[in-house]
């Protein structure tokens, strides 16, 4: 009797991985993509530094606390609270702030965000896909010229895809409504 064929195992699709949330992230009760996003503010301005020689991520001087605040969208609402924070963060005053400090209170920024401010934003960012003119719906010229701007080659299908995607199926002449895009930019992650 002759050998049994095998079935060929099909290859499985490679499955998108989530980010794990690290330690500091759980500690701090934010996402992992919170976290990368807090991680590249801080970078933008961290520095290595003699007194704190097991920070692998470097320090940053106290007085860029605002800027790293501002570049991750979070800014200090006053020179108060500024004050404040950087006090929180740097108590000992040596003039810089590692990173699990900085890390601290980002995550309290971030979740600090009121529901009239992810409103705003996602309007803002609504705005830029609109023109100046603040059309309500996101059309497909909308999205060709946000493509030209961005010299992005993009099929008309994909474009066709993308506004579908967004208004569940509804086609692409409907075009994208606010609650839509800002439903789509919660599921990206971009707001809770």
């Amino acid at each position: 009797m002759p050998p049994r064929k095998r079935a060929v195992a099909q290859p499985k699709a490679p499955q998108e991985k989530k980010p794990r949330q690290s330690k500091l992230a759980k500690e701090n009760n934010i996402s992992a993509a919170e976290e990368t996003e807090i991680k590249e503010a801080f970078a933008l301005f961290s520095t290595s530094h003699s007194e704190y020689p097991s920070s692998k991520e470097g320090v940053i001087p106290s007085p860029d606390v605002r800027r790293a605040l501002a570049a991750l969208g979070a800014p200090a609402s006053s020179h108060a609270e500024l004050r404040e924070l950087i006090e929180t963060v740097d108590p000992d005053e040596s003039g810089y702030v590692p990173y699990e400090h900085f890390v601290a209170i980002a995550a309290l920024k971030l979740q600090s965000r009121t529901e009239d401010q992810e409103r705003e934003e996602v309007e803002a960012a609504f705005r830029l896909f609109t023109g100046r003119n603040g059309g309500d719906k996101i059309t497909m010229g909308a999205l060709r010229r946000v493509a030209r701007e961005l010299k992005e080659s993009v099929d008309e299908q994909v474009l066709k895809d993308m506004i579908n995607e967004a208004n569940g199926g509804a086609g692409a002449v409907k075009g994208v409504e606010m609650d839509e895009f800002e439903a789509v930019m919660k599921r990206a992650g971009v707001f809770r």
